[in-house]
């Protein structure tokens, strides 16, 4: 049977368990060109799941919270003894550091005339600071993309050669071009010379056991001028499957200067604490483990934050009010972004109505089609969190979705509380950027 990469549903293989030293932690901040990065934590781009929407609620995650106090979790978890977590280390109030958008194929964006662009380069001015990621392997279409995200207002750019999905690997996109590093090398030498913004690439260990070129990469990356690097330490031939091998990023950041970013197997604070002391990468990056868990980088502050204070890492666990209020807003705010496009197609010209009706009716059937994916792992977690989401599954607008998530969370106050599901057991689909 074939592989497939892109929203395939999956659960962690056999989580490891990591000692934890008493000073492991994430780090405050770090500096990518002269951007700086705080706290030094990454949402990854992952395809079908990083547009503007789930950038911003993942940024202001916090806002889902009633912790009397300070902003956090309504949790009895929390040590209220800890300083609040905003004084000691946040941004934007999540925790999230820095915002990476879906990948954009480079050959796409230089060809699309510049009406047209705004719907692949989408952002808000709270999304700072962002990172486009490009993928492609034609080193002038790719500069000029880079070129196009520069002019954007983007404060970033990035290089994807690590998505393992047949259809850009068969473009010799993503992970494909790890096999072809001297074509790499003129790739990052174009961007380079296109753009003055910081420029990152996001890759694997290589094609496969026999094709590990990770540090060779890294080193060629800091050559030809390019600001960090970040690692999946899984190769192409692994997906998604087995445990990132964490000693590849030791090895990276053994051998280079610039910042290294560690991706793979982070579900929990503790995870990302572990990557740290285990790498001593500068930063961590998270992909599959957000739409699991929204709340994984506000966690992750409260953990630094409580065990910068205390020496014992703590961090709050959702309440049922909490994942209500998740699950509510990150669907109004989906049916909001689409009442915002439509009302921006109204404004245009009224030449092309039908092509409008048509174009509206697509972008209604998106909206709920990303409620159910979301759905899939917004409710694990949450006594008989299956007849909720068979509800939306069965709703066919955007109301009803809202509707349904109304209907089951008032009927879930009036009954006795139930001990949710530990976030080891959400299942997690594979993103496609690598």
């Amino acid at each position: 049977m074939k592989k497939r990469y892109t929203l395939e549903q999956k659960k962690w293989d056999s989580p490891a368990e990591h000692a934890m030293p008493e000073h492991s932690r994430v780090p405050a901040s770090f500096t990518v060109g002269r951007v700086r990065i705080a706290p030094a934590t990454v949402l990854a781009p992952m395809a079908g799941v990083t547009d503007t929407v789930f950038r911003r609620f993942i940024k202001n995650a916090s806002q889902f919270t009633t912790k009397p106090g300070a902003p956090g979790l309504a949790s009895e978890t929390w040590d209220r003894t800890a300083p609040n977590v905003d004084a000691t280390q946040t941004n934007q109030q999540s925790g999230c550091g820095l915002i990476m958008t879906e990948f954009t194929s480079a050959d796409g964006l230089s060809r699309t005339r510049e009406s047209k662009r705004k719907r692949y380069l989408t952002y808000y001015d709270d999304e700072h600071p962002i990172s486009a990621q490009l993928f492609g392997s034609n080193p002038v279409s790719l500069a000029e993309s880079a070129r196009i995200v520069q002019d954007a207002g983007f404060d970033l750019v990035d290089l994807n050669l690590g998505c393992p999905a047949k259809r850009v690997v068969s473009c010799n996109g993503g992970s494909g071009l790890l096999r072809d590093l001297p074509l790499i090398e003129r790739i990052f030498k174009s961007i380079r010379a296109a753009v003055s913004i910081p420029f990152t690439v996001k890759f694997r260990m290589g094609w496969s056991d026999a094709e590990i070129v990770c540090v060779d990469l890294a080193r060629l990356a800091q050559d030809c001028g390019l600001d960090a690097v970040a690692l999946h330490a899984r190769t192409r031939e692994d997906g998604y499957s087995g445990q990132a091998r964490w000693q590849y990023i030791a090895a990276v950041k053994d051998a280079v200067r610039i910042p290294v970013i560690g991706n793979g197997d982070i579900r929990t604070p503790q995870d990302a604490a572990a990557m740290v002391h285990a790498t001593g990468c500068d930063a961590i990056m998270i992909g599959r483990g957000a739409p699991a868990n929204p709340w994984i980088f506000r966690q992750i502050a409260q953990y630094t934050a409580s065990k910068e204070a205390t020496g014992v890492g703590t961090y709050d666990v959702p309440t049922d009010q909490d994942r209500y209020r998740m699950i509510r807003t990150y669907f109004q705010m989906l049916v909001d972004e689409i009442a915002l496009e439509e009302a921006a197609e109204a404004a245009r010209a009224a030449a092309i109505i039908a092509s409008g009706q048509i174009a509206r009716d697509q972008r209604q059937r998106d909206c709920v089609g990303k409620m159910k994916q979301f759905a899939a792992w917004f409710t694990h977690g949450i006594p008989n969190g299956s007849t909720l989401r068979r509800a939306i599954f069965e709703a066919r607008t955007g109301p009803a979705v809202l509707a349904a998530v109304e209907s089951f969370f008032a009927n879930r106050a009036s009954q006795p509380a139930q001990e949710a599901q530990p976030a080891e057991a959400f299942p997690i689909f594979s993103d496609a950027c690598g």
